[in-house]
């Protein structure tokens, strides 16, 4: 008697094909999406000088990122600090703008200036008993709310999303992260839990 293969059925093959292509959108997507980002943002960057001054591009690019780099090349000199400085009293002072260059100045700083904030990661049980949540402890004072020093301020961030939510809660409720860096922790937590540590 003739042996003969097994043909495979069209469902198995579709699921098949389904799998790979799912597998091959886990792959390029995020290759894609970050490409495409790192292309809008040099496009803009590059763009704000095409028009007046080159026409070549990514020279714009080149030169604002180098600009950044002397900018903060000069400000640790006495001198262009001072004038720095000087800049930055008055843009505090000044009603209207004060309120929007104080907020850009302290969310940049939380990130990465001198006075970096999301440095302490914790647990944070905000919900329910059973419910942790990762946040960031960003104030320990809560005198200037007149809620005394058992209570503590808590970032959390959300995932996939540039928004987050700041929490005021009582320092019992959090417990530090030990086994994760602050950066590993924010990692976890912006990407919804699947991003290994």
């Amino acid at each position: 008697m003739a042996n003969y293969r097994k043909q495979p059925s069209k469902d198995t093959l579709l699921k098949k094909l389904f799998r790979y292509f799912i597998q091959g959108l886990v792959i390029l997507a995020p290759v894609a999406i970050t490409a495409y980002i790192l292309y809008i943002v040099f496009d803009w960057v590059d763009g704000l000088l095409r028009p007046a001054v080159f026409t070549t591009p990514g020279v714009g690019f080149i030169l604002i990122i180098a600009f950044i780099i002397l900018i903060g090349w000069m400000s640790s000199y006495f001198i262009m600090g001072s004038v720095i400085n000087f800049f930055d009293h008055w843009l505090e002072r000044t009603p209207g703008i004060s309120l929007i260059y104080k907020a850009i100045k302290d969310f940049f700083q939380a990130f990465g200036g001198e006075k970096k904030k999301f440095t302490k990661a914790v647990l944070v049980n905000v919900f329910n008993n059973d419910v942790w949540i990762i946040g960031f402890l960003t104030d320990e004072d809560m005198e200037k709310f007149n809620m005394g020093q058992d209570m503590v301020g808590v970032y959390v961030p959300q995932a996939y999303n540039f928004a987050g939510q700041l929490y005021i809660l009582p320092k019992e409720r959090i417990r530090p992260i030990e086994n994760l860096t602050a950066g590993e922790a924010m990692k976890y937590t912006v990407t919804g839990g699947v991003a290994e540590s």
